[in-house]
This record gives structure tokens, sequence and C-alpha cells, in this order.
């Protein structure tokens, strides 16, 4: 099988991953539960977790990496804690289901950013004028869009808010591992991603990057600290874990992030980026294809969106899929961003490339593409 959906979850991981989800399921108990060896050894990974999450992201403080089952769990966390019910928030025009549907849930009012499809100087602009006409309690931006691979200008966008003293809150779904995420540097009061897309972990792990201390737990439970109390802890990571972690998840995000590491974040993205210019130029002249595509290479991320003239995007997926080739069809659970694109009717079919592509797969899909077209 040709994989080219790993902007939904990465299927091709470095070995070490399974290794280590393996010797944690026959070694491991939960972290804080216990004096006895298991307990210490789960200790020790969750706290060597933290730290690897700390360092790649440039966080000062690992005790504010907190361990979530996925990025959709620290958007909740994040969202429930800045914007109160009936609240207002300002988002970008590319946003997933995990942010609207918790702003909806919250009859939150809500000013979505737009501007065109790969145009940050005009996303910028809007986002200036909603933080002066909607004065919301919170801006939620994702860091690139999982549909188009847009790459959004966070960095810009954290100086806007910071001078207009409101909290950001960024989804770092599709940038996490490839980009460089930085937190401090943003100002960031909550940044959220999932450990299994580029940070090459299990499904069921992510992580929330705490700017802020004072987070709104989902969960309240045990969390093998202060048990007297019957509030939660007020200290973090304890205030938001509550429950028995995914201690076998989490030894293989350590593993996924030490990779990353080793690699290099820019070097991961070269790349995809490498990987997407051949797949471009391979399609660009094809009759019936239409491409979502940056005029800058940095404008966009290891992600590629088309349609097929006269096909419609499931079909296209399945006749794809009986060749051998794994992609991602439709809306992506994020409509806003179809509707900012203009595709909301149509959707797109969605080709999203890790390090472990090579070229040969993606001279085969685009080979494959234009016998559809």
């Amino acid at each position: 099988m040709i994989y080219l959906d790993s902007a939904a979850t990465t299927l091709q991981k470095p070995p070490q991953v399974a290794r280590a989800v393996a010797r944690a399921v026959g070694s491991m108990a939960t972290p804080g539960r216990g004096g006895h060896q298991a307990a210490r050894l789960a200790a020790e990974t969750a706290f060597r977790c933290r730290q690897a999450a700390a360092e790649l992201f440039g966080m000062t403080d690992p005790e504010r990496v907190v361990f979530t089952f996925n990025a959709t769990h620290g958007l909740n966390i994040a969202i429930r804690s800045l914007v109160p019910p009936g609240g207002r928030a300002v988002i970008s025009g590319f946003e997933h289901n995990a942010v609207t549907r918790p702003l909806s849930a919250l009859g939150a009012h809500v000013r979505a950013v737009t501007g065109p499809l790969f145009r940050p100087e005009a996303f910028l602009e809007e986002l200036d004028r909603a933080l002066w006409s909607e004065r919301p309690d919170a801006v939620i931006c994702t860091h690139v869009s999982n549909v188009f691979g847009y790459v959004l200008p966070v960095d810009q966008a954290a100086d806007l808010c910071r001078n207009r003293g409101v909290p950001l809150v960024v989804d770092a779904s599709q940038s996490a591992g490839a980009l460089p995420v930085t937190p401090e540097t943003w100002g960031a009061a909550y940044v959220a991603m999932p450990g299994h897309k580029g940070l090459f972990g299990p499904q069921g792990t992510g992580l929330l990057l705490c700017g802020r201390t004072d987070a709104v737990p989902l969960l309240c439970g045990g969390t093998g600290s202060q048990s007297r109390l019957q509030d939660m802890p007020d200290f973090l990571p304890d205030r938001l874990e509550a429950g028995t972690q995914n201690i076998a998840g989490v030894a293989g995000l350590l593993e996924g992030l030490r990779y990353v590491r080793r690699t290099g974040t820019g070097c991961i993205l070269a790349r995809e980026r490498r990987l997407i210019g051949r797949l471009i130029r391979s399609l660009r002249d094809v009759s019936g294809v239409e491409l979502f595509t940056a005029t800058r290479p940095e404008d966009q991320s290891g992600v590629l969106s088309l349609r097929l003239r006269g096909m419609d995007c499931e079909t296209a997926g399945e006749r794809l899929a009986r060749q051998g080739i794994a992609v991602r069809t439709g809306l992506h659970c994020a409509p806003l961003a179809h509707q900012s694109a203009g595709t909301l009717e149509s959707g797109t079919v969605r080709l999203s490339f890790s390090p472990f592509n090579t070229e040969g797969e993606l001279a085969a899909a685009a080979r494959a593409i234009t016998a559809l077209a």
C-alpha cells in the first residue's frame, strides 16, 4: 500500500515506537500510583516524555506539558478555560470541528477570519480588524490547515494578540513535528497537538502545552496527589490529568519525539515539501485535475488537495484505494475550511505525506491520478 494519509494518522512510524509500546505493556504500571518498580518506571517514562516535548517545543518547564487523549481533548480544555458560555471567540476560517464544535456547544459568538486561501497577509489584516471590533475572550488559530496544508502566519498573529491582550490558542495538529512550534515565543495560552500525526506516536496520545496554569479540568478524579482534597490539584500537570494515563502510548510518544528531535523538523519539512513539489509538477498540466497550491512554497506544508473534473471525490478515493493508494476524501472534519476555499459542496481528495514516503510512491500516485483524470 502507498500510504498518503499522514495528516490523519502516520501509519509508518520509527520501529522503536512499537517496541517501546510493547515494553511498556509488559513492564509499566501507572505513574504516581505506587512506590514499586513498575510504577516508578512508568513515572520516569512519563517525565522523560514531558522533558522531550519541552525541549522540542522550547518550554522551560516540563510540568506544563500535559498528556491528553488527542488534540481534540486539549482544544476542549483550552477553549472551555478561556471562553465562557455565550462568550466571544475569533478563529481562522480554516479550523477543524475540534475547534468549532466546542465553541458551538458553549453558545459562543464566533467570528471566522478567512482571507483568501494561501494569502497570509490578507488573513492578518482581517484578524487585526476583528481583534478591535469583536473584543474576543480568545483567538483560536490552526497553524496548518488539515485540508489544504496552508501554513497560517501564527508568529504574526501571536504578536497581534499580545498587543491586544487577547489569549491565543494554537492548534498544532498538522505542524508539530515539521514546523517550528514555539509556545513561549508566541506567548500562547495553550498549544494543542496529537501524538499520532507528525510526532509519530500511537493513537490515543496528545499534548497540551500550557502557557497558563488556571485551566479548567474537563475530567475530575484521581491523580495520585493531594488525595485528601475533593478539588482537583491546583498545579500542573496533575490538575488536567485525572485517571489512569495511557502509559504505553506515552512510552511510544517519547520515542516519536526523540525521532523528530534527531531528524530535525527542518529536514522533515524540507522532505515533505520536496515530495509535494514533485507531485504538483507531475499533475499541474494534467487536464481535468484542479490543484489547490500555494504560490510560495513556504505557505504550504506536506498536504495537497485536489479535485477531478467530472468525478466526485469519494469515487476517486475508492478507485485509488483499489490500486493500493490510500488518500482521504470529503470534508476532512473541517467544513469551515472548505467553505472558506469554495469547496464545501464537492470536498477534495487529500494527499498527505510523511518522511517515510518515497519519490517512487509519489510518481505512482501521479500516474494513477492522471489515469483517472
